[in-house]
């Protein structure tokens, strides 16, 4: 464990100490900047739902979600090799798991650090709107267990495109493929009517915006997060059988 904490932080203070680190967290609080401005003209009249679901509602909140993850992770894998310090990496005696989680967590904490602003605007919103209804703390919780479940998903993705290439564009484009596609995905069935009942119900299981809308509302399905666990775990899996093929060549 001792080594898995080391490399944890060793990553994180990649993030932390990078220029492109502060960059990112800028972008974000930028786009809830402008979430906030939104919502502050929304709760000029009352509204029956949560304030987080008019959050959530925002193009500014999906640009995050989406955009975010493929810049945290590109530099993951593929700047060591470009660097040549992936070698050494790969020959030092910590195992190929321990590499490949300390990189998905300290990457998870730098995402998660990036929403916490977040928090501050609903707080600011909370104490000066008359609509005290709309602020619910529980589905604001939800709202980031959805983040987090969301998150974690697309990280595995891009740790494991990073893991195949030495080039961070590369890595970066097929994250952001993935994780547009999944986006996209919410919305066939209605785009293109599915003819039977059953493909209809599998777009809605994979639905990444009606399960935000859950969080957001804070509904918990055990089925979704059960689903995005499961995802994560298979793709970490794939990047630790990259990462070991690697060690062997």
């Amino acid at each position: 464990m001792r080594v898995f904490f080391t490399l944890t932080r060793r990553e994180l203070a990649g993030f932390l100490v990078s220029i492109a680190g502060y960059v990112i967290i800028a972008m974000a609080v930028f786009l809830m900047g402008l979430s906030f401005s939104v919502l502050v003209g929304k709760l000029e009249v009352p509204t029956p739902m949560p304030i987080v679901e008019l959050f959530y509602m925002t193009p500014f909140f999906w640009l995050i979600l989406i955009l975010s993850v493929p810049v945290i992770t590109m530099r993951l894998f593929a700047l060591e090799k470009y660097s040549g310090t992936y070698e050494t990496l790969m020959t030092t005696p910590v195992g190929d798991w321990q590499v490949v989680l300390a990189k998905f967590t300290a990457s998870l904490i730098f995402y998660m650090l990036m929403w916490i602003p977040l928090i501050g605007c609903m707080y600011v919103l909370s104490r000066y709107s008359n609509d005290a209804a709309a602020f619910n703390w529980v589905s604001i919780g939800t709202t980031y267990l959805g983040i987090f479940l969301v998150g974690a998903l697309f990280m595995s993705v891009g740790l494991l495109a990073s893991s195949l290439t030495r080039n961070q564009i590369v890595a970066a484009m097929v994250s952001l493929a993935f994780t547009v596609s999944v986006f996209l995905l919410s919305f066939a069935g209605e785009k293109f009517g599915m003819e039977t009942d059953w493909m209809n119900e599998a777009l809605r299981y994979v639905a990444m915006v009606d399960h935000m809308q859950d969080f957001a509302r804070g509904i918990v399905d055990t089925r979704q997060v059960a689903f995005y666990l499961t995802l994560s775990s298979f793709f970490l899996f794939l990047t630790y059988r990259v990462v070991q093929s690697r060690r062997w060549k």
